[in-house]
């Protein structure tokens, strides 16, 4: 899938399509700066299993705070995330799709 800019140039997308949670390192940057709500900050356990972060008495548990994809669907392909990102964590890409 191919866009245009305002004045007619050829853009193309370039969607979140993944976050390495070993890579992250849960600074929210990426976060900060998108605009759509695609990510959200979890909590990691050391099993590997994300934590909600609502403030409640799993503190302890939590090994590490991570990004998550939240609603990947409101990616509007603009790259934001990627240059902000100290971790390089981010697999970014066209948009594929799906087979019916």
């Amino acid at each position: 899938m191919s866009a245009s800019t305002r004045d007619g140039r050829d853009w193309q997308p370039d969607y979140l399509i993944a976050i390495d949670a070993k890579r992250c390192i849960g600074c929210g940057r990426c976060f900060k700066v998108c605009g759509r709500g695609v990510m959200l900050l979890k909590g990691l356990n050391e099993d590997g299993g994300l934590i909600d972060l609502d403030g409640g008495d799993d503190d302890d548990e939590i090994e590490k705070k991570v990004m998550v994809m939240d609603d990947e669907g409101a990616c509007i392909g603009c790259g934001a995330c990627a240059r902000v990102c100290p971790a390089k964590c981010q697999t970014h890409g066209p948009l594929r799709m799906e087979a019916a």
